[in-house]
């Protein structure tokens, strides 16, 4: 017996995705969401605009089409974020915009995200408030949002691009250079907004712009090729949006969301607090995800030193490819790194993403870098050993046999960060101890 086909007659805007609907018979396979989410990282688009020689990584301007906004707004906004992200909402320090993650209940990233103050809003002054998400993540955000919204009084839309545009702007040759004007002339009409990018300072801004009302725009031939805001970040070791912050898998830790502004340790209870408090303070981070430079046969390329000028350097080294016809691009997500010519029993790394020679890779600290975790001698780490990835594709393909080298190092602000850490630890236990020889104990 065959099952039964029920067809609709619609008319109307949506009738197209309806008919389409109802097309499908009652034999068509459940998909669920969790399966769907999975579909939809293996189809992502790739990345716009390829690497150039004429790349400048020191002073641009981008449109970011790769990120999207979320507008909420309402007497309970504040209160309900609170207690659904991991960083504080209240704190006087995060007034202009601060990054921030949702969690699940395990402690795992479900979405990284930026939220901003809306006063560029309708209704300015009110509790309003902007998050910025992965744009293929966006609607997966807002469900989730909306799903446990219950009774909290505050209004959710999913902004369209052409309602608020996002971009992105750095300059570390000239502040007073031609993108700097350009972003003060947009802001005079008062329907744009820049603030300092939350996560690395070092960065640049974020630069809101409400489309609908500001009489100045940001034409797209004046705009840096996103491509180029996507190379700054790998080399400065920003992960960003699901493809490299996998969403459900990811710890905020490995994530770098602690050393990026975007967990705080002292406020109330949220969703997924727990893991991250106990291991924040009982447990070592021992992996972190980490810029990478893929290179072929011959000796690794050599990784300028710590400093501001690191980026002018690695600049130098950028490729569109690595070899013929071998590029970032091609590697597969969660493709493993392990060393040459020995098979680890866990791989040192995993490989997230990528552009040219150059990506991001979930690492292991004391194997594939000189850094010597707190309170342990240093690791198996050797500036000899060399790394792996394979390319991945049909097992036994040529493809699949292919790999390329990969050299992993600790961005500069990265080592600043733990220098400063290090430095408050120490000047914490030298005054405990002087508490407890004033107090007449003894000191382990």
């Amino acid at each position: 017996m065959q099952p039964a086909t029920r067809s609709i007659a619609v008319a109307g805007p949506a009738s197209a995705a309806l008919r389409h609907r109802s097309a499908r018979t009652a034999t068509t396979p459940f998909i669920c969401l969790g399966c769907r989410s999975v579909q939809r990282k293996k189809q992502r688009r790739p990345f716009s605009g390829t690497v150039s020689t004429q790349t400048n990584l020191r002073a641009g301007l981008t449109k970011l089409t790769s990120r999207r906004l979320i507008s909420v707004s309402g007497p309970d906004a504040s209160k309900f974020l609170q207690g659904v992200i991991t960083n504080n909402i209240n704190a006087p320090h995060n007034a202009n915009g601060f990054y921030t993650g949702f969690l699940t209940a395990q402690g795992r990233v479900v979405h990284d995200v930026i939220i901003y103050p809306d006063d560029l809003g309708p209704e300015p002054g009110k509790q309003s408030f902007l998050i910025e998400v992965d744009a293929d993540e966006a609607a997966t955000l807002h469900k989730h949002i909306k799903r446990y919204k219950l009774r909290s009084k505050f209004n959710l839309k999913l902004l369209d691009p052409e309602e608020r545009a996002l971009y992105h702007s750095w300059n570390d040759v000239d502040q007073a250079g031609p993108w700097t004007k350009l972003i003060d002339e947009v802001q005079k009409d008062g329907n744009a907004r820049a603030v300092p990018d939350p996560r690395v300072p070092a960065f640049g801004s974020r630069v809101v712009v409400n489309q609908t009302s500001s009489s100045s725009s940001l034409t797209e031939g004046v705009l840096t090729p996103e491509s180029s805001y996507h190379l700054r970040r790998f080399l400065l070791g920003i992960p960003e949006g699901q493809s490299e912050i996998i969403s459900g898998t990811a710890l905020p830790l490995e994530s770098n969301m602690d050393v990026m502004n975007g967990i705080d340790f002292r406020k109330g209870c949220y969703v997924g607090q727990e893991l991250t408090i106990r291991t924040k303070h009982r447990g070592v981070v021992r992996k972190r995800v980490l810029p990478c430079i893929l290179y072929s046969e011959g000796a690794a390329p050599e990784i300028p030193a710590d400093g501001p000028g690191q980026l002018e350097a690695l600049e130098k080294l950028l490729k569109p490819e690595v070899e013929q016809g071998v590029k970032a691009e091609i590697i597969p997500q969660g493709a493993s790194i392990d060393k040459v010519d020995k098979k680890s029993r866990s791989a040192p790394g995993k490989w997230l993403r990528g552009i040219g020679n150059v990506g991001l890779a979930l690492c292991r600290l004391e194997v594939m870098t000189d850094t010597v975790l707190p309170g342990e001698t240093p690791g198996t780490y050797s500036p000899e050993q060399e790394f792996v990835v394979s390319l991945g594709g049909e097992e036994g393909s040529e493809v699949e046999a292919k790999k390329v080298k990969v050299k992993a190092f600790v961005p500069f602000w990265l080592r600043d960060v733990w220098r400063i850490e290090a430095e408050k630890a120490e000047e914490e236990r030298r005054m405990r101890e002087e508490l407890l020889r004033d107090r007449g104990l003894d000191v382990e």
